[in-house]
């Protein structure tokens, strides 16, 4: 990984995810927000449902397209955290790291926002 990849891996937010569709078998591309936490990449959602969440855990399979500070497009890998206690854990640094953000009802978001950690895969 080049120090530019790595550098956005570590100061953006925004990307676009390439997921392959549960039921179509089509490629579905979002623009979503990621985290680093910790060296460790999470991508979350609203506490809602969400199609992106359905595709990666049916086909974890995606693509990673860094569009920011760097452009890229990272094989990766989705494994979604469902350990209440984890997931608690994880979305209060992201509330503690975004501290001026009002509204976050932490339970809400352990209860029903989608969240997986991304591993990125060699080619």
């Amino acid at each position: 990984m080049d120090d530019a990849v790595r550098s956005a891996l570590e100061n953006d937010l925004v990307i676009d995810i390439t997921t392959i569709g549960r039921k179509s078998g089509r490629p579905h591309r979002n623009e979503i927000w990621f985290h680093n936490m910790d060296g460790q990449v999470y991508i979350t959602g609203l506490p809602e449902r969400r199609d992106w969440y359905a595709n990666m855990t049916a086909n974890p399979q995606f693509t990673f397209h860094l569009k920011g500070s760097a452009q890229a497009d990272l094989p990766a890998r989705a494994t979604p955290i469902r350990d209440k206690a984890r997931r608690r854990e994880i979305f209060q640094q992201m509330k503690d790291r975004f501290e001026g953000r009002r509204g976050i009802d932490i339970d809400v978001f352990v209860e029903k926002s989608p969240l997986v950690s991304v591993e990125f895969v060699e080619q």
